[in-house]
């Protein structure tokens, strides 16, 4: 595991400035409620015995003190935030793509570092495991605004892997099991194309509460129509000539497409458990509409 050295770039505190304001806005209004709905915790601790009224759950009655006082009580419980938010960010040649106003790459670390501010608002504790073709490091922010905003700056600043070099990451999750705490938050940002399920992965989803999170480009959909270019795909290494009035160029990206789809719905089975933020949008407002969506699942199953 190598030292995050990268130096912290100005176009880095400068865009963090402007997230800030717009994210304690968003807390302040909208968002804090929704977001530790969805974001769990470590669970419910027990607070104090109160008095039994019509609609309580009576699998909370405490029969004991009930017996005692002559009346219903029962137990209420709170609940326990400790709340360890992980970051891994799949930093593959991959994310390096974009067909309009900006990249896989930018659009992910916007919403990484729009997430870690929302995070440092709840006061939870947050790291980041960034993992690039070349290595990995993982840093852990102490329980403050100032040292979350220096994580952050630190993965904005982190530079463009080479395209000439190595093309995929191993992320070692080996490591997040050792280090993560028991129902922590993981959010995996990257990519997300087929590629076998990594090792263990299941037993990690049920450890941990798992999340998804994948941008999204227009070509990703539906390539332009009549068009013909070079392009140099990293993932492999070649330069290739796409054709898009070929039926069979059009037919091979849609079963790339339902693949790459079919992959994500495996892996991150519950729509809970996936966030996609297409790179024309700003990823604040998806992340906003997530929280407020996936909150009012939340209250609708209680």
């Amino acid at each position: 595991m190598r030292a995050a050295t990268a130096a912290v770039s100005q176009s880095a505190l400068s865009l963090l400035a402007g997230l800030e304001w717009r994210v304690r806005h968003a807390v302040t209004n909208s968002i804090s409620g929704d977001y530790a709905s969805v974001f769990r915790g470590r669970g419910m601790e027990f607070d104090q015995v109160v008095k039994y009224e019509w609609g309580d759950d009576p699998r909370d009655i405490d029969w004991n003190v009930t017996a005692r006082l002559g009346e219903l009580y029962r137990k209420r419980f709170v609940e326990e935030r400790d709340l360890s938010v992980v970051l891994v960010f799949e930093d593959s040649l991959g994310l390096q793509f974009g067909s309009d106003r900006a990249t896989r790459r930018e659009t992910l670390l916007k919403a990484a570092s729009v997430l870690m501010l929302i995070s440092a608002a709840n006061k939870d504790r947050v790291s980041v495991l960034h993992v690039s073709p070349t290595g990995h490091w993982l840093e852990r922010a102490l329980p403050s605004r100032r040292d979350t905003l220096r994580v952050a700056s630190l993965l904005l600043s982190q530079p463009l892997p080479s395209l000439t070099g190595a093309a995929h990451c191993n992320i070692p999750w080996t490591l997040l099991r050792r280090l993560a705490t028991k129902r922590s938050v993981v959010l995996w940002f990257g990519p997300h194309l087929p590629a076998p399920m990594p090792q263990g992965w299941r037993e990690l989803q049920s450890r941990y509460q798992v999340i998804g999170l994948r941008a999204d480009d227009a070509w990703d959909d539906q390539l332009p129509e009549n068009t013909r270019f070079v392009a140099f795909d990293p993932l492999s290494g070649r330069v290739t000539t796409i054709d898009t009035s070929s039926a069979a160029e059009r037919a091979a990206h849609a079963r790339w497409s339902r693949a790459r789809e079919g992959h994500f719905l495996h892996l991150f089975a519950h729509a809970a458990d996936r966030i996609t933020v297409r790179t024309t949008e700003d990823p604040l407002g998806a992340l906003v509409r997530y929280f407020h969506r996936m909150s009012v699942s939340v209250r609708a199953a209680r």
